[in-house]
C-alpha cells in the first residue's frame, strides 16, 4: 500500500509540471498553409534577384521595336525640357496624352538641374525607371499568386513571367503599352479575384484609371473585369457612386488639365484618341491586317513557347480562374475588330496568361524539369536575338551621328537628311544637340481628302526625281544622308553627281523587307570638310 501511495504522489506532483510535447515534422499536423514561411524564407532574395534581373534585361535590350517608343515619349519629353526638336503629328493634333511624356520630362529636368543631362543618361535613365517598375510588377504578381494559389503555382508563375521572351523584349522600353501592362498587372493584384485576400477597390480602381490615362485602350482589358466586379458586389450603387465615379472623374480632370496646359487649349485627349483611332480608323493609314491575325499570328508570337503550357493550364483551371481566361479571349477578340494590329497591343494580357502557365508546370510531375528547361531555352534564343541583334541599326546610327554634335553651330554645321520610312529612328532625344535634321514625314490626312499622298510615299514612288526636285541647287544639299542600303542603287547617280561618298555601313537586320534594308548607310558630301562618322 505504501508503494502504491508513493507512486500516486509522484504522478500527482509530475502532473503539475509543464508537459513538453515533441514537435512533429509532418505537414499533416501543421496549422500553417506554408505561404508565409515560403515568402519570408526567400522574400529578400526574390526582391534582389528580380531587380537585378530586370536591370540586366534593360542593358541587354539594345534594339528598336516601333517608333512609338521614342516619338510618343522621349522625343516629346526632350522638347518639353530643352525646347528644341520635332513635334510629332500626334502631338500637334492632340490624340496623345501628355501625362506619360511628362513623366520622362521630369526626369530630364532633374538631370538638367544637377548638370548630368548627358545623352547617355537621357537615353538610359527612363529605361532603368521602366525596368524597376516592371520588377515591382513581377514581384506583386508573384505575391498575388502566392496567396491565391499554392506556393508551387506561385513559384512556377514567377518563373514563367521571367522566362517570357516578349516581356524581356518590351518591358524596359519607353512604350505606353509597357506602362499600360505594368499598371494593369498592379491593378490585378488588388482586384477582387474569387478567393483573393489582397482586394482593395480604391487601389485597383486608381491604377485602372491611370492605365486608361496613359493609353485609353487599357479600358478594353478592364471592361469584363469591371463588369464581373459589379455583378459580384452586394452594394452596387455604393461601388459606382462612391468609388468608380469619383476616382475616374478626378483622374480624367487632372489628365485633361495637364494636356490642356501643354497643348495651349482645352482638349480632351481620350475622346480624340477614340474618335481618330476607332471611329475614323486613322490607324489603317499605318497598315491593316486580316481579322484573324491575332489568332493566327499575333497571340502565338506574344505568348511564344509558353503556348502549350498556357493551353494545358486553361484545361486545369477552375471557376475562380474563369474571369482571367474570359479577359484574355475578350481582349483578343475586340482588338481583332480593329484593322490596324500590332503585337504590343495585346501585351497587357500576357501576365494573365503566365498564371495559367504556372498552374500547368505545378501540375506536371515527371516532365516538370524537362519542360522548364525547354521553356527557358526556347525563350532565351528569341530574347537574346531580338534584344541584341534584330533591328539595332536605327539606334547604332544615332550613336555615330552623335559625334557630329561637336561640329554643330560652326561655319560648316552638319545638315542630316534621313531618307527612310518616317520615324525609323529617334532624333533629338538620342542626339541632345540642335543639329539640323530632316526626315520624310507621313502625317495621315485628317481632312478626308482621298487623293492625299504623304511626303514619304511621294519620295519612295520616285526617289531620284524627288531628290533632284528637292535639291535643285548646291546650297540646298545636306551634308549627310542616312538611308537603308536597298535605296542606294535608285539614287546612286544623284549621290555621285553631288560628290557624296559612303562613310559608314551599319548592320540593322537579317530580315530586310520592303523599304527596310539589311544595313543602314551614311553618305557624306565633301567628307574631308566634315567629321567622319
Amino acid at each position: 500500500m505504501e508503494k502504491i501511495r508513493d507512486r500516486f504522489k509522484q504522478s500527482k506532483s509530475s502532473s503539475r509540471e509543464t508537459v513538453k510535447l515533441r514537435k512533429r515534422s509532418s505537414t499533416l499536423y501543421s496549422t500553417d498553409d506554408g505561404r508565409a514561411n515560403t515568402h519570408n524564407a526567400i522574400g529578400v532574395s526574390v526582391i534582389v534577384f528580380t531587380i537585378l534581373f530586370r536591370l540586366v534585361n534593360c542593358v541587354l535590350v539594345q534594339t528598336s521595336f516601333v517608333p512609338d517608343e521614342y516619338w510618343q515619349s522621349l522625343e516629346i519629353s526632350h522638347r518639353m525640357v530643352f525646347k528644341y526638336g520635332y513635334e510629332t503629328w500626334e502631338w500637334r493634333e492632340g490624340i496623345r496624352g501628355c501625362s506619360y511624356p511628362l513623366l520622362f520630362a521630369l526626369m530630364y529636368k532633374f538631370l538638367q538641374l544637377i548638370g548630368y543631362d548627358t545623352v547617355q543618361l537621357l537615353v538610359f535613365v527612363p529605361r532603368v525607371f521602366q525596368a524597376l517598375l516592371c520588377a515591382y510588377a513581377d514581384l506583386k504578381l508573384y505575391r498575388l499568386v502566392l496567396q491565391w494559389e499554392t506556393p508551387d503555382v506561385a513559384k512556377w508563375t514567377f518563373f514563367c513571367q521571367l522566362c517570357s521572351w516578349f516581356t524581356w523584349y518590351c518591358c524596359t522600353r519607353t512604350l505606353s503599352n509597357t506602362m499600360e501592362t505594368v499598371l494593369t498587372t498592379l491593378a490585378l493584384c488588388f482586384y477582387p479575384l474569387p478567393g483573393s485576400k489582397m482586394h482593395n477597390s480604391w487601389k485597383y480602381l486608381c491604377l485602372v484609371s491611370l492605365a486608361v490615362v496613359v493609353r485609353p485602350t487599357a479600358l478594353i482589358v478592364w471592361i469584363p473585369l469591371l463588369f464581373f466586379h459589379l455583378c459580384r458586389e452586394q452594394n452596387k450603387l455604393r461601388l459606382v457612386t462612391q468609388q468608380c465615379f469619383p476616382i475616374a472623374a478626378l483622374t480624367l480632370a487632372i489628365s485633361t488639365l495637364i494636356d490642356s496646359v501643354f497643348y495651349g487649349k482645352w482638349i480632351f485627349v481620350q475622346w480624340n484618341f477614340l474618335k481618330l483611332n476607332v471611329l475614323e480608323s486613322v490607324g489603317e493609314f499605318y497598315g491593316t491586317h486580316p481579322w484573324h491575325w491575332y489568332f493566327s499570328q499575333g497571340f502565338l508570337v506574344v505568348v511564344g513557347p509558353h503556348l502549350p503550357l498556357f493551353l494545358h493550364g486553361c484545361s486545369l483551371s477552375s471557376k475562380k480562374h474563369r474571369i482571367l481566361l474570359i479577359t484574355v479571349i475578350w481582349t483578343t477578340v475586340i482588338y481583332s475588330f480593329l484593322a490596324h494590329k500590332e503585337f504590343r497591343f495585346i501585351y497587357p494580357v500576357l501576365p494573365f496568361c503566365v498564371v495559367f502557365c504556372g498552374m500547368s508546370l505545378a501540375k506536371l510531375q515527371t516532365w516538370r524539369k524537362p519542360a522548364a528547361v525547354l521553356l527557358l531555352v526556347s525563350n532565351l534564343i528569341p530574347a537574346i536575338y531580338t534584344g541584341l541583334i534584330h533591328q539595332r541599326g536605327t539606334l547604332d546610327v544615332m550613336s555615330d551621328l552623335q559625334r557630329l554634335c561637336d561640329h554643330s553651330g560652326g561655319q560648316r554645321s552638319p545638315d542630316v537628311l534621313f531618307l527612310m520610312p518616317c520615324h525609323s529612328t529617334p532624333l533629338y532625344s538620342h542626339l541632345h544637340c540642335p543639329l539640323k535634321l530632316r526626315f520624310l514625314e507621313c502625317p495621315p490626312d485628317l481632312t478626308g481628302n482621298k487623293e492625299y499622298v504623304d511626303e514619304a510615299e511621294m519620295f519612295f514612288s520616285d526617289a531620284l526625281s524627288w531628290m533632284r526636285r528637292s535639291f535643285s541647287s548646291q546650297e540646298m544639299l545636306p551634308t549627310h544622308v542616312v538611308m537603308f542600303d536597298c535605296l542606294e542603287k535608285e539614287i546612286a547617280s544623284f549621290l555621285l553627281e553631288n560628290r557624296f561618298a559612303k562613310q559608314a555601313e551599319i548592320f540593322h537586320t537579317h530580315f530586310p523587307e520592303g523599304r527596310v534594308g539589311e544595313n543602314i548607310v551614311i553618305y557624306v558630301r565633301n567628307p574631308s570638310h566634315y567629321f567622319t562618322v
